[in-house]
């Protein structure tokens, strides 16, 4: 047999791999709602933006309504847009869709270890622990609200050092959000200067950009493949083991210090339920889990957080006015001898609005994790069957017309009513909802009042560069919404 010959018969082989390819790329499409066509293995991704993934899929919901079939990939998918379609999922039907769908950028690393990207019983048994574990340390409570005012200070005293002079609000932001996690995770707020807290925040951002940039949505796609080619997806996994490695470090300490009847911080508590499991034969308390479970509370306890912090303080410089009506309602609930309290939170609704509508309005995790059907459903006449891949795009809930006038802009009044009253409204879902929303969520909203509420008790915030200048689309919107990087002044009142 001659070269051409076998070249023949290569691409006899190749051309009736891909008819096969899409042959079944078809028959998958078939059982599913309609959606853009795709190509044999690469599915949708000439069709999409990888590093806008989030316009891409809001533009096919322009196109095929508010439930379609979308191929990341050779694998076909379900998304769901706009807030009726996603509460019929995530609350409706809450208990079958909240298996948590693969997610390559975490789940490679962590490994079914974590809380986050666990199904069944050890998921239910990681996650209840977490919550109570959280609310015996503080959440949602004076204690906890203690713990926040006190790290603002810390926060309110390094921002006094910059006399004004621009800076990049970045790292200190991360650094005063982390601490208040770490408190409880670790037992103790580290130093700003501190390795650990440099390393824990530092690994966080790097670690969140890469996810929401084209190369984090491509290795989502294509896990096996990227794993191959050189790019920034690369240090994702050396970004995780910083913190391992620190956290490893931390569990020795505690295993060697511990007094059971006196737990300090979340590493003992866990210690002691990992002690009480040491003769279960298919443990849920071990120590790689607890590893993977601190990487889970560290990530959704520091980077959503700071970000939306950030954002939130870019959109208020781009709107000095709003910010002015926000230290006027301080001024005058408040005064300036005194830190704010989560109980003045319900006598500043102006306040309280715009916080609400910098969650809605930036949007920091607009795509939400991935979750898959525990069963065979029907949701919006489609009939869908158990084990299939869904998005739920949160950014079509926030932005959904139905629920927010004019939703792309910004405007408070989405949270007041017509006396001037804040007014709640159920399609802000940026802590996600149903059965898998967020468990830090009440220490999070609690974060961000008294930290958006005593810095601009403090601090008039102005921008260095024009206020046109001011960019509030996102850099880069994939597992979230990256905002423009910027400095300002911080100015003493």
């Amino acid at each position: 047999m001659d070269s051409y010959d076998v070249g023949v018969i290569v691409v006899l082989f190749c051309v009736t791999c891909l008819i096969l390819n899409y042959m079944e790329m078809f028959k998958k499409r078939a059982k599913l709602p309609p959606g853009p066509t795709p190509l044999p293995f690469i599915g949708n991704l000439l069709q999409l933006d990888t590093n806008d993934i989030v316009s891409s899929l809001m533009e096919f919901q322009k196109k095929y309504g508010s439930v379609y079939t979308l191929f990341l990939g050779p694998s076909p998918g379900l998304v769901i847009c706009g807030y009726s379609a996603v509460k019929e999922a995530l609350i409706d039907q809450a208990e079958i869709f909240s298996e948590r769908g693969d997610y390559p950028v975490f789940l490679h690393y962590l490994k079914g270890h974590d809380i986050g990207f666990n199904n069944g019983e050890k998921w239910k048994n990681l996650r209840r622990f977490a919550l109570l574990t959280l609310r015996n340390f503080g959440m949602g409570k004076r204690s906890m609200e203690n713990r926040i005012q006190e790290e603002a200070l810390f926060l309110i005293k390094e921002l006094a050092k910059t006399k004004g002079s621009p800076i990049d609000i970045t790292n200190l932001f991360a650094h005063s959000v982390a601490n208040v996690i770490c408190s409880i995770i670790y037992g103790s707020r580290f130093d700003y200067e501190d390795k650990r807290l440099l390393t824990i925040t530092g690994s966080i951002n790097k670690n969140f950009h890469i996810m929401s940039s084209t190369w984090g949505t491509l290795y989502n796609m294509y896990p096996g493949l990227m794993d191959y080619l050189p790019g920034p997806h690369k240090r994702l996994y050396t970004n995780f083991h910083n913190i391992t490695k620190l956290t490893m470090e931390s569990i020795k300490y505690h295993e060697e210090t511990i007094d059971p009847s006196c737990p300090r911080d979340y590493i003992d508590c866990f210690l002691i339920k990992i002690k009480q499991e040491k003769d279960n034969p298919n443990p849920v308390f071990y120590t790689k889990s607890l590893v993977m479970t601190i990487h889970n509370l560290l990530f959704g306890g520091i980077e959503t957080i700071s970000t939306t912090l950030r954002y939130g303080f870019l959109v208020l410089l781009k709107y000095p006015e709003i910010a002015e009506r926000m230290q006027e309602e301080i001024d005058s609930i408040v005064g300036r001898s005194r830190f704010p309290s989560i109980e003045d939170r319900a006598k500043m609704p102006y306040t309280d609005a715009t916080i609400h509508e910098i969650m809605r309005f930036c949007d920091v995790v607009p795509l939400s994790l991935p979750h898959c059907t525990s069963q065979d459903t029907i949701i919006r006449g489609y009939a869908i069957p158990k084990g299939t891949y869904v998005t739920t795009v949160l950014n079509s809930v926030h932005y959904d017309p139905t629920q927010f006038a004019e939703p792309s802009k910004f405007n408070p009044n989405n949270f007041l009513d017509e006396k001037g009253c804040f007014k709640k409204n159920d399609a802000l879902m940026a802590f996600s909802a149903g059965k898998r929303i967020c468990p830090g969520e009440s220490l999070a909203r609690m974060e961000l009042f008294i930290f958006f509420s005593s810095l601009l008790q403090n601090f008039n915030f102005e921008p260095v560069t024009g206020r046109a200048n001011l960019n509030l689309k996102p850099i880069a919107s994939g597992l979230g919404n990256v905002p423009m990087k910027y400095q300002c002044s911080v100015i003493p009142r």
